[in-house]
């Protein structure tokens, strides 16, 4: 029986659309397609997050040290995906209509 080696390492990921993202990398599949998982840590700006992604939004994938896949994290600032909420996005309209008849 052959035994598969499983991809895992801390990488500097880069994107087409000249994007990147830095974390601890590993392969998983999800609904029948291997996908890279990107575990990014916390930073001073973001929670950690997970993204997946699949090959074909994948330039290169830089193998580098935990302590450099940490600071490319937190100097690139990539964000984790926030949930539109309805609810606040009605509350702002709200407030701008009474700020603008407050100037009336």
């Amino acid at each position: 029986m052959k035994e598969e080696n499983k991809f895992e390492a801390w990488a500097i990921i880069e994107l087409f659309g000249h994007n990147q993202i830095a974390g601890k990398c590993t392969e998983q599949n999800i609904a029948g397609s291997n996908m890279l998982r990107v575990d990014v840590p916390e930073t001073d700006e973001h929670p950690p997050f997970t993204r997946f992604l699949g090959s074909g939004a994948i330039y290169a994938i830089n193998p580098v040290t935990e302590e450099i896949a940490r600071h490319w994290a937190k100097s690139l600032q990539v964000s984790p995906v926030n949930a539109w909420d309805i609810h606040q996005y009605i509350k702002k309209q709200e407030l701008a209509l009474q700020e603008g008849r407050d100037e009336e």
